[in-house]
């Protein structure tokens, strides 16, 4: 491009708008993958489902070694954190789908995402009815909602908050779009990343 004296103006890169960030919270078991299923049926515009366990299935299949478990499960926890952030500064809408069962996580997630861009949606079941969904799935290790269940809600601060043991999915899905135009500000994740 030229000015008007006949050299070139310095180019601009397009900086995209950073996309919205339904990040939804809770144990396994608990309903996230439904509810993020309806919200990607009924939202407008494009999102994607940014679910934690696609990170974990792209792994290769080499058996881990005791020593190595917890490195492998929190390098890619770290990895997907980066990897949905950076689609969401892309510009891209994205329902994150995750289980903050350690305080880091958290931590490393207020590190990384815009917080204004992010709704942070509190999954919750009892557990009794966490317990009787992992023994029918079937495909869960036992124990693992209450294992999760005191840590994930611990931070206490939600925008929004959903109890799949009396609402369907779908029902979560369209509380959730119905908060999007009216989210409040400043958002959980604001306040959480600058609560000292």
């Amino acid at each position: 491009m030229s000015s008007g004296n006949g050299q070139r103006s310095p180019s601009r890169t397009h900086v995209p708008r950073g996309g919205t960030v339904i990040f939804l919270n809770g144990t396994s078991s608990s309903g996230k993958s439904s509810i993020a299923t309806e919200l990607l049926r009924i939202l407008d515009g494009r999102y994607f489902h940014f679910p934690v366990d696609a990170f974990h299935a792209m792994r290769s299949e080499r058996e881990i070694l005791p020593h190595e478990f917890q490195e492998v499960i929190d390098s890619t926890a770290r990895g997907f954190h980066r990897a949905a952030a950076g689609m969401a500064a892309g510009g891209n809408n994205i329902v994150v789908d995750h289980v903050l069962s350690q305080s880091w996580r958290l931590a490393d997630c207020l590190s990384v995402f815009v917080p204004d861009d992010v709704l942070l949606v509190g999954i919750r079941c009892p557990l009794p009815e966490l317990e009787r969904r992992e023994r029918e799935r079937g495909d869960r290790t036992p124990g693992l909602a209450a294992m999760q269940y005191a840590q994930v809600h611990a931070h206490g601060l939600y925008d929004i908050e959903c109890d799949t043991s009396v609402l369907s999915p779908l029902e979560c899905a369209e509380r959730i779009r119905d908060l999007l135009p009216v989210r409040p500000h400043p958002t959980a994740f604001r306040q959480l990343r600058d609560s000292p």
